[in-house]
């Protein structure tokens, strides 16, 4: 028992320490770390997340306090609200009677797609359950694709996504994220829901995220695999801009006049 009791703390130490310098890392990165298996991670990490040394989240684990652990939809709608409702106004400027467009998950796509009247014979895809609702009883053609609910965003995600997607192209992709850096591109907690973005955005002519300033220069998780051509945000740091700029990514600002 001994033995076993000391191997135990000394994999819980290494595990806040690679937090402490990375905020978030996989569970195949720590097993790859330890040199265990992936279920004693697992074990090694619901422990320290009941004893709330760390955040356990699908497929990892955060930082205590991290800012970008996934908050419920429900919380998320009522932060940045005047930020994201100047965001979703910009992106609607970007949208044409008779385009196909896809909706992400998330507040900010969600403050799009409620504005979405105002266009005439729209193709709208979306993943999102929240779009959707807010959808139902407009003129526009809705698709949904199919997928693993995932209850904390309220979206549709995972492989199961692919049959849907894969079979269509869209103008613009709207798309929500928890953090994008320039190194990263979009993050989110969840391995599934990355997938799906990536999937989206290979079938899309223009990717254009929609993300507040507090999204900027941070990381989560998951990686969606796949570049931005515009980022509408509402203020942005300099030295971001100047790197986005060199990358040939487009920024729109929303100014709150």
């Amino acid at each position: 028992m001994g033995p076993h009791r000391l191997l135990t703390a000394e994999r819980e130490r290494r595990i806040l320490q690679l937090l402490k310098g990375q905020r978030v890392v996989s569970v195949t990165e720590l097993s790859r770390e330890l040199g265990v298996s992936v279920a004693t991670v697992r074990r090694d990490i619901q422990g320290l997340d009941e004893r709330g040394l760390l955040v356990r989240v699908r497929g990892g684990a955060m930082m205590v306090g991290d800012s970008r652990a996934e908050p419920l939809f429900s919380d998320k709608e009522g932060k940045q609200t005047a930020e994201k409702e100047r965001i979703a106004h910009l992106a609607l400027s970007l949208v044409e009677d008779h385009d196909s467009i896809y909706l992400d998950g998330g507040s900010t796509v969600l403050a799009l797609a409620r504005l979405l009247d105002e266009r005439n014979d729209l193709t709208i895809v979306t993943n999102s359950l929240m779009a959707a609702a807010e959808l139902m009883q407009s003129r526009h053609r809705v698709i949904l694709v199919g997928g693993e609910f995932r209850a904390i965003s309220r979206t549709l995600v995972g492989p199961l996504t692919v049959p849907i997607i894969s079979s269509l192209n869209v103008d613009k992709a709207f798309m929500g994220t928890i953090g994008f850096a320039v190194a990263d591109g979009l993050t989110t907690t969840d391995p599934s829901e990355a997938f799906t973005k990536t999937e989206i955005m290979k079938r899309s002519r223009r990717v254009i995220l929609l993300a507040d300033h507090t999204k900027l220069g941070t990381c989560s998780l998951a990686r969606s695999e796949g570049s931005i051509d515009l980022l509408i945000t509402d203020r942005i740091d300099p030295e971001l801009h100047a790197q986005l700029r060199e990358l040939e990514i487009e920024v729109y600002t929303a100014s709150n006049e």
